[in-house]
């Protein structure tokens, strides 16, 4: 498990990461938005119900103020082989994704994307201690760029709509 990691990021705001082309885009484009952060894979047992609600939830919230974004990783049982250009196409040709998708990370140990390290270190515990459990993971960040709530592959997009609601009504 570990420790907490130390980050000095305050705001998910203060990140540049890439998109799936290798373009950086600045996280600060995203202020005044609710986001929610996935860890993707495309050959998870966990795939095609996350992508399905996602895209739902997506098309539900978007003109509200929601944005999704995907991270897809292989770090688990290597069900991202491909590559991020691979993971893109396919998350938006089988499942209609309008969300971005960015390029594949690393998500725990000491090579995981810094963004990553920020939501690990906002919301670790006890009960999920300080890594990433499995593919699917989900970090709510409120319009600040704060983290309010981690949710675990296990549980479904749609039965966080509660939180996305009250976030996004949130000034």
């Amino acid at each position: 498990m570990g420790g907490a990691e130390s980050v000095s990021q305050k705001s998910i705001h203060e990140f540049t990461v890439k998109d799936s082309r290798g373009r950086d885009v600045d996280l600060s484009v995203y202020k005044g938005k609710v986001l929610l952060v996935v860890n993707v894979a495309s050959k998870c047992g966990f795939t095609e119900s996350n992508y399905t609600q996602l895209t739902e939830l997506y098309q539900k919230y978007k003109d509200k103020g929601l944005e999704i974004l995907a991270f897809p990783c292989n770090q688990f049982l290597k069900q991202e082989p491909g590559t991020s250009e691979e993971a893109e196409q396919f998350a938006c040709t089988r499942f209609k994704a309008e969300y971005p998708i960015f390029q594949k990370v690393r998500v725990n140990g000491a090579n995981a994307a810094p963004v990553y390290k920020f939501l690990r270190a906002s919301k670790g515990g006890f009960f999920w201690g300080n890594s990433i459990k499995w593919n699917f993971t989900k970090f709510l960040i409120d319009k600040e760029g704060k983290v309010l709530e981690r949710y675990g592959t296990t549980t479904a997009p749609l039965s966080i709509e509660k939180d996305i609601k009250k976030a996004l009504e949130e000034h």
